[in-house]
């Protein structure tokens, strides 16, 4: 139903949990971390997202209605900025084969 299998975790790319470079946690929130590879975050909606994509084995099911639901609400959002990612390359290229067209 929702993508919580990545075949590579970050743990796994760059050499394991230990590795993970420090967050510039900014502002007087506490950091949120994982109870299971104790990386930190700045938001629980992204400590939520993180445990469903890296851990999805281990979630309760109060975890799993949290990703589930941060999962939910990022949608919009990520799909907004494919969208905007998808229309630059479009313009690049025809503008480009425009230039092309224009020069020849």
């Amino acid at each position: 139903m929702y993508p919580t299998d990545r075949s590579r975790s970050t743990a796994d790319t760059d050499g394991g949990a230990a590795s993970h470079a420090e967050i510039d946690l900014r502002g007087d929130e506490p950091a949120a971390r994982c109870p299971y590879c104790d990386r930190a975050f700045r938001e629980r909606r992204l400590e939520a997202l993180h445990r469903g994509y890296d851990h999805p084995d281990r979630l309760s099911d109060r975890e799993r209605a949290a990703f589930e639901r941060a999962y939910l609400e990022e949608r919009p959002t990520v799909r907004r900025a494919r969208l905007f990612a998808l229309g630059t390359v479009v313009l690049g290229y025809f503008g480009l084969l425009f230039v092309y067209a224009i020069v020849l």
